[in-house]
């Protein structure tokens, strides 16, 4: 595989394409719950309460489960890198056990869910481990092994795991998850519509008014009243308590290609080392075979020069397991936030019937089906264990993370401001298949000559808050590096927190 290559669908989404497209909202509609944004997330949350009897509606701006959840490399996993040991640092044990238990229930949630609908989507168990090959980075892992027994979890600290290379240490949790993540939830969503529960696609949200009920538009114009509402759209696209100020973005490429059976690692490993290195396999056809799935290369959306970044991490997988054919390129995306936890739970201060689940830092499988169980005992009026742990609204431990804050806020100042002084090259250099943003007057401009030479003219302002977007050479997308939207050549919007596409521009 040539990293350059244009990349296009993940393998979950080639290998389900799942039925024809739900017809989008078109008309007025009133249900008990309206969720927005059809992921993981979204869709557990949906499901558990249509389960409890409540009336919803799922509002998707694209297809089911082709955002970010159909990116993933699908770990259902308990053991998230070194987090409990930070946990235990930042905030106390308690902390780390509530943690522990609510992703360990979540693989219980989601076994119980395959068992119970019969969903075939390659399921399994299996070790997860987090590995370090710098000596100097041993005590971490110790550390964390150290924590995470005492969090509740089965962890073992190692000195030799099954990787095809040597280790300095590690942690490892045994009996933790993998499986197919759309074929799950395609099944998942036609169990919520054989319940009851509506699901629309292609159906943007651009408005919100809370209230009893609360209002939610959109931009074919029609409007669901609620008496809750739900926003699971990965990044918010509605921001009542500045949460983007607690949040970043982050993009990361996954390789993937078949490989012999013996050449099976059996299991799912990471580190926090050389850039992140993830590691997995998947059943993969009739023979035996099994798909090699390595992920890594994290960087801000919008920056860095994207196809030399798939370049070293083929070199990576291509030196540690021989012979793989990497053909699938893919990206994904997710949102970490400042101080480690994601943010489940009542949208501000403020909300009454409005709530939000975001940045699950990696681990939206897992996080995804907790966010479903925890919304749901909210809005349902139970108490839920690990409500405080998550809630959005907390300002104590956001204090305590003060300096992650600051430096996410300085890298989005830096970028709002440093990418207007940066010299623009003439349109003239753009050659085809790449893209620029250029100066036209005291306008910026942004360019994509296509293969044929054509350019596509675009504003180069993100929607979102202003911010200026940069080319993505090797997925072929206009990037926004401050919160992570992204737009297609043509302007159409592909991810949020933006609502609306980047308007057309003469040069």
């Amino acid at each position: 595989m040539r990293a350059r290559r244009r990349v296009s669908g993940s393998y979950w989404v080639e290998t389900a394409p799942g039925p024809p497209p739900r017809p989008p909202l078109a008309q007025d509609l009133d249900v008990d719950v309206a969720v927005i944004g059809a992921g993981i997330a979204g869709l557990c949350t949906a499901w558990e309460l249509t389960r409890a009897g409540l009336g919803v509606a799922v509002l998707e701006a694209r297809r089911v489960a082709e955002g970010v959840t159909g990116h993933t490399t699908a770990k259902l996993t308990a053991l998230h890198t070194l987090i409990y040991d930070t946990l235990r640092r930042t905030r106390d044990t308690e902390a780390a056990r509530l943690y522990a238990r609510s992703q360990s229930e979540a693989i219980e949630r989601a076994e119980e869910l395959v068992d119970e609908l019969e969903i075939d989507c390659d399921w399994e168990r299996r070790s997860a481990y987090t590995y370090v090959r710098d000596p100097g980075r041993v005590d971490e892992v110790r550390a964390e092994a150290e924590a995470a027994r005492e969090a509740g979890l089965p962890a073992k600290f190692l000195t030799e795991i099954p990787l095809p290379f040597p280790v300095a240490g590690a942690v490892r949790v045994a009996d933790q998850a993998q499986f197919h993540p759309r074929r799950f939830l395609l099944a998942l969503t036609a169990d919520l519509v054989e319940r009851g529960g509506q699901l629309y696609e292609h159906t943007l949200v651009d408005g919100l008014r809370e209230g009893e009920p609360c209002r939610v538009t959109t931009q074919s114009g029609a409007t669901v009243r609620a008496r809750h509402v739900v926003v699971a759209t990965h990044y918010p696209v509605f921001d009542r308590a500045l949460l983007f100020t607690r949040l970043a973005p982050r993009r990361e490429l996954v390789i993937a290609g078949p490989v012999d059976a013996g050449l099976d690692p059996d299991g799912m490993y990471i580190t926090p080392e050389e850039n992140t290195r993830s590691v997995r396999t998947a059943p993969y056809g009739e023979d035996g075979r099994r798909l090699l799935i390595v992920t890594g290369e994290h960087f801000t959306p919008g920056t860095g020069d994207t196809p030399d970044r798939f370049d070293r991490l083929s070199a990576w997988a291509r030196e540690h397991f021989p012979g793989v054919d990497l053909t699938l390129p893919w990206a994904t995306q997710d949102i970490d936030p400042t101080d480690t936890v994601p943010m489940v739970g009542l949208l501000h201060p403020g909300a009454r019937n409005t709530y939000v689940a975001t940045g699950f830092g990696g681990w939206g499988m897992s996080g995804g089906i907790m966010a479903g169980r925890l919304l749901t005992a909210l809005i349902t009026g139970r108490d839920c264990p690990w409500q405080e742990l998550y809630d959005p609204r907390r300002l104590r431990t956001a204090v305590r993370q003060a300096p992650a804050l600051l430096k996410a806020q300085a890298e989005v100042a830096r970028h709002f401001v440093g990418d207007r002084l940066r010299p623009a090259p003439p349109v003239e250099s753009i050659a085809p298949g790449d893209g620029a943003v250029i100066r036209s007057g005291t306008d910026r401009l942004a360019v994509h000559r296509d293969d044929e030479g054509a350019l596509h003219v675009l504003s180069a302002r993100c929607p979102h808050l202003g911010c200026l977007v940069a080319f993505n050479a090797a997925e072929r997308t206009w990037e926004c590096p401050c919160h992570g939207s992204r737009f297609s050549t043509d302007g159409g919007l592909l991810q949020g927190p933006a609502t609306r596409p980047l308007p057309r521009r003469e040069l």
